[in-house]
């Protein structure tokens, strides 16, 4: 058996092995020292418990429909509607204060609201990813 034939069928044996764990990975990005995990599909469904939203969440959980009783739309309209610049983070925390999601102090803080909006901008991406 010629050596390259070898290389060949353990490269294919490895793939096949590792296969599952690749098909369930999350991408990882970074932000400002943070990570961003992309992966839309795997955020709990009941956010009934969560006092605080992180910036990721709070966007994921709108992008869900967890908002829209809020006047938040979900899926391509939120992406559409923040690409047009119609959404904005300032929105979105205001309709999570609403429903109790988030402390109405995060109204004023600033630093919250810009880590909402990197996370909006970078919503189309995400969405493409789901």
């Amino acid at each position: 058996m010629k050596f390259s034939i070898l290389i060949d069928s353990l490269l294919v044996v490895t793939s096949i092995t590792l296969m599952p764990g690749i098909s369930t990975a999350q991408t990882v990005a970074t932000n400002a020292n943070q990570a961003i995990v992309s992966n839309l599909n795997k955020l709990p469904n009941d956010y009934s418990s969560i006092s605080h939203l992180e910036p990721f969440d709070l966007v994921a959980y709108a992008y869900q429909g967890g908002l829209l009783q809020h006047g938040i739309p979900s899926g391509g309209t939120l992406v559409f509607k923040t690409l047009n610049s119609n959404i904005l983070a300032k929105d979105l925390v205001v309709a999570a204060v609403n429903a109790k999601k988030l402390q109405p102090q995060l109204l004023d803080d600033q630093n919250y609201i810009n880590a909402v909006s990197s996370e909006l901008i970078a919503l189309p991406d995400y969405a493409a990813a789901d």
